[in-house]
């Protein structure tokens, strides 16, 4: 018979909401700062290169701000599930095998 999994601190509305609203708040700041962050790399290549095609800046503004908000979001997702004890909540059986076996293996060299 299979163990049930484990309830999600996620599951609760107020837990959720509150998770959420952290992570909103975390992402409205990196929005900040990649926008500061790209019109500083704006600002750089202009004074480098000069005027040079407006098609460089358009690329260089996208791929600065894409990057920076597609790692923000991952990594404000990794901050949600870990801060909320979502992490502890998954029943990981070959994690746990593993770890009996390991222990074993320990126990036979002392």
């Amino acid at each position: 018979m299979q163990p049930m999994a484990r309830r999600s601190p996620l599951d609760d509305p107020q837990t959720a909401a509150h998770a959420w609203l952290r992570f909103r708040r975390i992402m409205w700041g990196m929005l900040a700062l990649t926008i500061a962050v790209v019109l500083i790399a704006l600002v750089l290549i202009y004074r480098e290169t000069g005027l040079a095609s407006a098609h460089m800046f358009i690329a260089a503004a996208l791929g600065i701000g894409f990057t920076m908000l597609l790692t923000s979001a991952l990594m404000g997702l990794i901050f949600l599930s870990s801060g909320t004890g979502h992490d502890e909540a998954i029943d990981d059986a070959v994690s746990r095998e593993a770890d009996e076996q390991w222990a074993q293996k320990d126990g036979r060299k002392r």
